[in-house]
């Protein structure tokens, strides 16, 4: 897991080759999209190495490796190059089989898939409640629309009768939507999850997971740092370093 721990900014030289044995892993350390690709190279015991990007000041060869500018993306040791968070989950998953995380049944796999689109709007809810905190604004009738939406996962947690998504243990569609529900503090909606008993219960033992331990950001460094990024600050990335 060794890697830039400071953020590589415009200007930087690009890194090596990549060593063989080795998964090059681009990141920001807050990014929540980025986070899940990492939960998965340590739920399955990938060796990785681990390079920052400055996302508010990102080098021009980053660029070359993703034309879109996002993190995560991944590189082989023979230059194959990745990104978008399912994206780099899925490969890693098949590339890797020990330990799958994904369903082996394809309908299975894609009711899962389906869950991941209902989630995509709990995201986009969290993001507006975040905008409207920062101006100052009422975030009650967005809460309620939250709400709605966890309570449909409430609804399918609650039908597999397990304690997890992906049923006795984390899988890669609890580790799909984890990194914005570690976020609820940050969001400040913690208090929603007391409507939604098994959301509560699979937060608390997802908390226990060993991938999840291995990632997870303390609450007030993560509001410091948002305080800063969306201030426009070019080292809001570095925070705590």
């Amino acid at each position: 897991m060794a890697g830039s721990a400071k953020a590589l900014s415009q200007g930087s030289a690009a890194p090596g080759p990549v060593p063989e044995g080795v998964i090059r892993f681009y990141s920001m350390r807050f990014c929540p999209f980025a986070q899940r690709t990492r939960l998965v190279l340590e739920a399955k015991g990938i060796k990785y190495e681990t390079i920052n990007i400055n996302l508010k000041n990102k080098p021009d060869w980053f660029l070359k490796k993703n034309p879109l500018g996002f993190v995560p993306v991944i590189e082989t040791p023979s230059g194959k190059i990745m990104y978008e968070s399912p994206i780099t989950c899925d490969y890693l998953d098949e590339v890797y089989p020990e330990k799958r995380l994904t369903p082996a049944d394809p309908y299975e796999k894609a009711k899962e898939k389906m869950m991941l689109e209902h989630f995509s709007k709990v995201t986009a809810l969290l993001y507006k409640i975040g905008i409207a905190v920062r101006a100052g604004e009422s975030t009650s009738s967005l809460e309620g629309e939250l709400l709605e939406k966890l309570g449909m996962l409430e609804e399918i947690l609650a039908s597999k009768k397990s304690l997890f998504f992906g049923g006795n243990s984390a899988s890669m569609i609890d580790y799909m939507v984890w990194p914005w529900f570690e976020r609820f503090e940050v969001f400040s909606v913690t208090h929603l999850l007391d409507h939604t008993p098994n959301l509560k219960r699979w937060k608390d033992a997802m908390m226990k997971d060993a991938a999840v331990k291995a990632t997870i950001t303390d609450p007030e460094t993560c509001k410091a740092f948002a305080k800063l990024y969306y201030a426009g600050n070019l080292d809001a990335c570095d925070y705590g370093l």
